[in-house]
C-alpha cells in the first residue's frame, strides 16, 4: 500500500517516545491510504484507490491477524504431533482475505465458506479455545468436536461453515442471500470458493439465479493460484475469474492488502444490495499447501513463496503502515505477536484438557427425534440404543 505522505521513510520509521505513541494509538482521526494495486473491474467501475482508515482500525488488523497467523502455526505443530486427525487446510497468508472483509461488513451480514474456515470463524467473533477444541475433535469445539477442521460453524454471528465438498457452498450461499430477499433485510452473503473450485457447474447454475433474481450475493473467490497442487493456468483456460459471471459484473482486488479487501467489500455490499450478484477475486496466496498432506513445495518452488512472503505478507503490510504514520513503535508490534503467541498456547493447553464427546453424540444430528429410531450393531442383531 502506497502512503499518503511525502515524508521520508526513514524518517518516518523514527522511534518516538512512549507517551506520544500511547496517545496516538488510540487516535480514530481518518488515515487515507492508497491501495498497492488498482481494482480491476468486469462491467463495472471500480472503486477508488483511496481507502480511509484510522491508527485504532490498523492496529485492530494487526492484532487480528497476528493471531490468526499464530493459530495456523500452532495446527501445523499439532496436525504433527496427531493431536489433530483428518483433513486439515490452513489459512497464513490469506489473512488480509478475512480482516478486510469484517471490516466492511456486520455480523447480520452472512458467509460461507468451503474448507479452509479457521480465520473466517475467528474473524465472525469466535474464540480460539473453540477453535482447538474442535481441531482436536473435543466437545467443547465450535461444532461439539464432530465437524473438525472443515466444519467450523457460528450461526448466531451469520457464519454458515465450512464445507468439505468443492463448490457447494456456493448453491447454499445463494440460497442465504434469496432468503436475506425474501425477508427484505438490508444484508448480503458472502459465498466464498477457491480457484480449483471456479470451474465447478454449481457455481454457475447458483449464479445464473442469483443473477435472474437480482439476489444480494457476493461470490467471492480467493484465487491463491493452485488448486491442490495444479496451477491455475494448467486448470483454467481463463484464470480471470472475476470476469467468469460474464452478464455479472465482477471486480479483482490485491487479496493481500487488507484495506482493499475492505474497500471492494464495502463497494460490493453496496452494488448487490441495490442491483443484484457480483463477483470479487481476491488475489492472494497459502504459504502452507493446499492440506497438511501437502509439503507445498512439489509444484511451486520455495524461491517463489519466500518471494510472496517478502514483498506481499498482509501482516507485514500493516506493519509498515502502522510504522510510517507513528501508530506504534516496532518494539510494541514485537510485544503484541508474542502475547498472541502466549494467548495461542495458553487455549491449546486449555483444550487438551477438554473431554472427547460422548459416543452417545454420533446418533445426534442425524435423525430427527421423535421418530424412534434404532440404532443397531454391525452384525444387525443387537440393538444399541433407541433415539428419541
Amino acid at each position: 500500500m502506497a502512503l499518503s505522505t511525502n515524508r521520508t521513510v526513514n524518517h518516518l520509521l523514527k522511534p518516538l517516545s512512549a507517551a506520544i505513541c500511547a496517545t496516538r494509538r488510540l487516535s480514530s482521526d481518518t488515515i487515507t491510504v492508497e491501495t498497492s494495486l488498482p481494482f480491476t473491474g468486469h462491467n463495472i467501475d471500480p472503486p477508488s484507490r483511496a481507502v480511509e482508515t484510522s491508527a485504532n482500525e490498523l492496529m485492530t488488523f494487526f492484532k487480528d491477524m497476528a493471531e490468526m497467523r499464530r493459530m495456523e502455526i500452532a495446527a501445523d505443530s499439532l496436525y504433527k504431533a496427531k493431536l489433530i486427525r483428518g483433513f486439515c487446510h490452513l489459512y497464513d497468508g490469506q489473512e488480509a482475505v478475512a480482516i478486510g472483509m469484517e471490516a466492511a461488513i456486520t455480523k447480520k451480514d452472512c458467509i460461507i465458506t468451503a474448507y479452509r474456515d479457521h480465520c473466517l470463524f475467528l474473524g465472525r467473533g469466535g474464540g480460539l479455545y473453540e477453535s482447538f477444541t474442535e481441531l482436536m475433535g473435543r466437545k467443547d469445539g465450535c461444532s461439539k468436536g464432530k465437524g473438525g477442521s472443515m466444519h467450523f460453524y457460528k450461526k448466531e454471528s451469520g457464519f454458515y461453515g465450512g464445507h468439505g465438498i468443492v463448490g457447494a457452498q456456493v448453491p447454499l450461499g445463494i440460497g442465504l442471500a434469496f432468503a436475506q430477499k425474501y425477508s427484505k433485510e438490508e444484508h448480503v452473503t458472502f459465498a466464498m470458493y477457491g480457484d480449483g473450485a471456479a470451474n465447478q457447474g454449481q457455481l454457475f447454475e447458483a449464479l445464473n439465479m442469483a443473477a435472474l433474481w437480482d439476489l444480494p450475493a457476493i461470490l467471492v473467490c480467493e484465487n491463491n493460484h493452485y488448486g491442490m497442487g495444479t496451477a491455475e493456468w494448467r486448470a483454467a483456460k481463463s484464470p480471470a475469474y472475476y470476469k467468469r459471471g460474464d452478464y455479472v459484473p465482477g471486480l479483482k482486488v490485491d487479496g493481500m492488502d487488507a484495506l482493499a479487501v475492505k474497500q471492494a467489500c464495502k463497494f460490493a455490499k453496496e452494488h448487490a444490495l441495490k442491483n443484484g450478484p457480483i463477483i470479487l477475486e481476491m488475489d492472494t496466496y497459502r504459504y502452507h499447501g493446499h492440506s497438511m498432506s501437502d509439503p507445498g513445495s512439489t509444484y511451486r518452488t520455495r524461491d517463489e513463496i519466500s518471494g510472496v512472503r517478502q514483498e506481499r505478507d498482509p501482516i507485514e503490510r500493516i506493519r509498515k503502515l502502522i510504522l510510517a504514520h507513528d501508530i506504534a513503535t516496532e518494539k510494541e508490534l514485537k510485544d503484541i505477536e508474542k502475547e498472541k503467541r502466549k494467548v495461542v498456547d495458553e487455549a491449546i493447553a486449555k483444550a487438551k484438557e477438554s473431554p472427547m464427546p460422548d459416543p452417545s453424540e454420533l446418533f445426534t444430528n442425524v435423525y430427527v427425534k421423535g421418530f424412534g429410531v434404532e440404532a443397531f450393531g454391525a452384525d444387525r442383531k443387537e440393538v444399541r440404543t433407541t433415539l428419541p
